[in-house]
């Protein structure tokens, strides 16, 4: 069994790391543990694993020879978008501040390496860096990450959230995450997408998104027990449960389910 044949490593839970995710319960269903390690065999996780980074390798190459940025300067933006920003800057500092401490409460911060956050932590630079065109980089790029925004809303995985409003703030911030860009996309200056017909950043996008699912996030999961983005085993709510390739399935699910892949070049372009 691959979890038997990693219990040196998962000797670390009451070590050094203790205060990273010794408090996740594995009782709980699709939170971890060795039945969930064992979901799939070791293999089958390498071979998905080489297929996915020679895939999202081909991916990046194709996006860094195509990509574009604007050469002239973009128009700042108005008072009352800059206002608009500070607003929805402050609530998503509040609301990710506040999963912060719930994490840090409960003892599993390991979960701030799941993809929601890591795209809540761009957001927030986003909103808060003076215009250039890093931001309008780093923009584009974070367009073709939101896909687990509404994954989580369509699908949510709370049974794991115990604490009071724990639950809501999930809530709050995977609807910040959504109405954020819709914001920054109707205030424009270096807040605007690629032309209609450039792929070149949703290939880099893409690509980064899958290497850092199927190797470090994965990797970390295993040696942890812990399901970060249910890369061991599917959540309780997942509609692929029980499919052999149910990891693969769900990244085309997240593609086809992109919610600015088109909707952001509407808005920019109407």
């Amino acid at each position: 069994m691959v979890a038997e044949k990693m219990d040196e490593e998962g000797s670390l839970r009451g070590g050094m790391l203790e205060w990273a995710y010794s408090g996740v319960d594995f009782s709980l269903a699709g939170n971890g543990g060795k039945d969930c390690v064992d979901f799939l065999g070791l293999k089958q996780r390498i071979i998905e694993s080489i297929l996915v980074c020679l895939f999202s390798c081909y991916l990046i190459k194709r996006g860094i020879t195509k990509m574009t940025l604007p050469h002239k300067d973009e128009p700042q933006i108005g008072r009352r978008s800059y206002c608009g920003k500070q607003i929805l800057l402050v609530i998503m500092c509040l609301t990710f501040g506040i999963e912060l401490g719930f994490k840090f409460a409960t003892k599993q911060m390991i979960y701030l390496l799941n993809p929601c956050h890591v795209v809540t932590v761009i957001q927030i630079f986003l909103l808060a860096a003076p215009p250039s065109r890093l931001v309008t980089a780093v923009f584009r790029l974070h367009l073709h990450m939101l896909t687990g925004a509404p994954i989580a809303i369509l699908f949510p995985v709370v049974n794991t959230r115990l604490l009071p409003f724990e639950t809501s703030t999930y809530f709050i911030q995977h609807i910040l995450m959504m109405v954020i860009p819709l914001f920054l996309l109707r205030t424009g200056g270096v807040y605007t997408p690629e032309p209609v017909w450039d792929f070149s950043w949703a290939s880099l996008s893409v690509g980064v998104l899958y290497i850092y699912h199927f190797i470090p996030l994965q990797y970390l999961a295993m040696i942890s027990y812990v399901n970060l983005n249910n890369m061991l085993c599917p959540a309780i709510s997942d509609p692929f449960y029980g499919q052999s390739a149910y990891g693969i399935e769900c990244l085309l699910l997240a593609i086809r389910l992109s919610p600015f892949h088109s909707l952001e070049k509407c808005i920019h372009f109407s």
